[in-house]
């Protein structure tokens, strides 16, 4: 698979018309994405193992979309055989008072992974230009000062955006962020679904009724956000989700090949630490 397809170049304008969320890349049906995504997944295992050991990096994954895009089933499956000692999942609700009471990276920022871990956002501070945008009475209950909303407010959190995931590559940890784009259609087959099923209800909220009529304007607002934010230190990739099978292979195919190219090593002991080994081992042999 070529994982450069997904990729959004810096710069560039996007038009989400022009990408097929149905597109599965050759894979004939779920059986052989599913050994793919197996295949990824034992590899994903090992070379989480001396990314843990080396402790010199972190890796941030950011999963958008719009509801029943499939973002808490991808990151379920993909990232099934991670050591959990090693990987935390964020997942950003609504904003509460002390929250909304700091700029607006602040929370995020609390969750961010340490070396040696990766990091999950599921949502994250790209609701800010996402869902605020699309209902400006969010952002009036952010209580901002005058100054900070003169201007192009999106415009300046593209920047604010661009500047932290710098700020964060620069200290050693790599940013992927993984846009799931179904289509209207889609979306709706899902809802339907979660109606119909009484153990899929739970997931279902009126809300996504009323969300689902700003479609279009959640569609300008991705679009911008893909145009502005995707950069060559923290790139988004948009992965094509009608089917949900093919996205998760997408994903953790862009997942092993970036851990691969870290180029791992297990840490290396100097000539003191191995004599003390060798010591130990000493000690440990005579006890048989």
């Amino acid at each position: 698979m070529d994982i450069e397809q997904f990729r959004i170049r810096p710069g560039k304008e996007v038009n989400l018309a022009k990408y097929d969320p149905a597109f599965r890349d050759g894979f004939k049906d779920k059986a052989a994405a599913q050994q793919k995504l197996d295949d990824d997944i034992a590899q994903m295992v090992k070379l989480q193992d001396v990314f843990y050991a080396d402790g010199k990096r972190s890796l941030l994954l950011i999963f958008q979309a719009l509801d029943a895009a499939g973002k808490d089933g991808t990151i379920k499956h993909v990232m099934s055989g991670i050591n959990p000692q090693g990987c935390q999942v964020a997942s950003f609700k609504s904003p509460s008072t002390n929250e909304l009471a700091h700029n607006f990276l602040w929370r995020c920022n609390l969750r961010l992974p340490a070396r040696g871990h990766i990091g999950i956002f599921n949502r994250s501070y790209y609701e800010e230009v996402l869902i605020v945008r699309v209902h400006p009475e969010f952002l009036d209950a952010q209580n901002l000062p005058p100054e900070c909303l003169e201007g192009d407010v999106w415009k300046h959190r593209f920047r604010d955006i661009n500047n932290f995931e710098r700020h964060l590559v620069g200290n050693g940890t790599t940013v992927l962020k993984f846009f799931l784009h179904i289509s209207k259609d889609e979306q709706r087959k899902r809802f339907l679904d979660r109606i119909d099923r009484p153990e899929k209800n739970w997931k279902f909220s009126p809300a996504d009724i009323k969300e689902r009529a700003h479609w279009d304007d959640y569609q300008h607002a991705f679009e911008d956000m893909l145009a502005n934010t995707s950069t060559d230190w923290a790139p988004w990739y948009i992965i094509p989700s009608n089917h949900k099978w093919f996205a998760r292979a997408a994903v953790s195919e862009i997942i092993v090949e970036t851990l691969k190219s870290f180029d791992l090593r297990y840490p290396q002991l100097d000539a003191t630490a191995l004599a003390r080994l060798a010591e130990a081992k000493q000690i440990l042999l005579a006890e048989k």
